[in-house]
């Protein structure tokens, strides 16, 4: 077991090291300008070694949210009802000023956001990666139709939240002035959720 434990570790720290080598290199001279295969050079290893991590260039950015494709139904789990669960979330993720919400000012998050949001195909693999999360949250609500499509507005509201709170924080509004616009928002948002989605409220996440 602590053998298997050992690899594991090992290959994880091997995808940290790409990402963020990968990342480093996108953000010093975009993402276009720099090619796997220098990706690969500064990271000391070759080509193909390097694809057997990462299969698209793209992904190398993505690995950043790797923790979060199947948070949200994680979350819907811990009750007491799911719109609730995602709610508290959400909210303390703002009071946090995790990067995930879009309200956080560090210089790296806001460059690491700009790269993302300013690159075409970052913005198409993003939205592969909500896919594979909206999936995870329409089974963990059930995996019916209605489920699919609770699961697909909640992501959504995600989404247009996080990208509002980055959009004014690079425009260069304050986090302190933001924050509570952000979290008024959030309240709103999820408010019409639970509205909306009244089944969700009876739900048996567990």
């Amino acid at each position: 077991m602590s053998e298997i434990g050992l690899r594991e570790r090992k290959k994880r720290r091997m995808y940290q090291t790409l990402s963020d080598t990968a990342i480093r290199l996108f953000l010093e001279k975009g993402f276009d300008a720099v090619s796997v295969a220098e990706v690969a050079a500064a990271a000391e290893i070759s080509k193909p070694t390097l694809f057997r991590y990462f299969p698209a260039k793209e992904d190398l950015v993505l690995y950043r949210f790797a923790d979060h494709e199947d948070e949200a139904a994680r979350v819907v789990r811990e009750g007491p009802s799911p719109v609730a669960a995602l709610r508290r979330h959400f909210l303390d993720g703002l009071d946090r000023c995790d990067p995930v919400t879009g309200l956080n000012d560090h210089p790296e998050v806001l460059a690491f956001h700009s790269l993302l949001y300013g690159t075409p195909s970052l913005v198409a693999r993003a939205y592969t990666f909500q896919q594979r999360s909206e999936a995870a949250l329409a089974e963990a609500l059930g995996g019916d139709l209605d489920a699919r499509l609770a699961a697909g507005q909640i992501v959504a509201v995600q989404r247009i939240l996080a990208n509002e709170n980055w959009r004014r924080i690079a425009g260069g509004e304050p986090v302190a002035k933001v924050k509570a616009d952000a979290v008024a928002a959030a309240e709103r948002a999820f408010g019409l959720l639970e509205a909306g989605l009244p089944w969700l409220a009876a739900h048996d996440s567990q």
